[in-house]
């Protein structure tokens, strides 16, 4: 059986998410709580598998509630099912640990899903939160898109072409080869391409001039890519 516990705050509303959980095979709902506090004590004593939480509830609201399982009991698996779907809410949970966030106007076999997909490892999502989510992806690729070409833009030509090779996996020396530098003279400019573009290390950099053109990093023409010196 799939232990559920079941916290919010309206009786009526914990009534029906208690007979929709019920009235599936293999779930049980084993406590009730109508705050966070009350929610985080219920599932310490019931050995709850699975927690459904609101999130505005009085005192400790469901997203307080969810940090504070995740910190004291981080095998039992939340969904926040609530009517807010908004994107601080949204992230706020995602970001603390929720395996689920479920709309309260869902249809009753997406609760179980949700349930059961949390209590199986998963991850569930009510479609206006996928939507949400991803709009919430797209900005924040666009914003690094936008950091990567601002700081790619210091650089001066010769090393601009360096650090598109170095970006491509080439070594030290296959990048010589490929300008008709020296050895040297390349290792001199990834040093300076590290130095204006922030970065540590050329696996870094190389992600930086990925993130600007908004593909993903190649392997090593050689396996030697994090090598080579600097």
């Amino acid at each position: 059986m799939i232990r559920v516990l079941v916290a919010e705050d309206e009786p009526l509303m914990t009534a029906g998410i208690r007979a929709v959980l019920e009235s599936a095979p293999g779930i049980e709902v084993v406590a009730e709580a109508a705050d966070g506090r009350a929610a985080v004590d219920a599932a310490l004593r019931h050995r709850v598998d699975v927690a459904l939480l609101d999130i505005r509830m009085p005192g400790m609201d469901g997203l307080a509630a969810l940090a504070e399982l995740r910190r004291r009991v981080p095998a039992v698996r939340v969904v926040i099912l609530t009517s807010f779907g908004d994107e601080p809410n949204v992230h706020r949970a995602l970001a603390a640990g929720a395996s689920g966030f479920v709309l309260k106007n869902c249809a009753p076999d997406e609760l179980v899903r949700a349930v059961r997909a949390a209590h199986d490892g998963d991850a569930y999502l009510s479609p206006p939160v996928t939507r949400t989510v991803l709009g919430m992806i797209a900005p924040a690729e666009s914003a690094r898109r936008r950091d990567a070409a601002g700081r790619l833009a210091a650089l001066a030509p010769a090393e601009h072409r360096v650090a598109v090779l170095l970006a491509e996996g080439l070594s030290n020396a296959a990048i010589a080869r490929r300008l008709g530098m020296s050895e040297a003279s390349v290792k001199t400019y990834v040093s300076r391409v590290l130095a204006k573009l922030g970065c540590d290390n050329r696996v870094q950099a190389a992600l930086l001039v990925r993130d600007a053109a908004g593909t993903p990093p190649v392997a090593a023409d050689d396996g030697r890519a994090a090598g080579g010196g600097r």
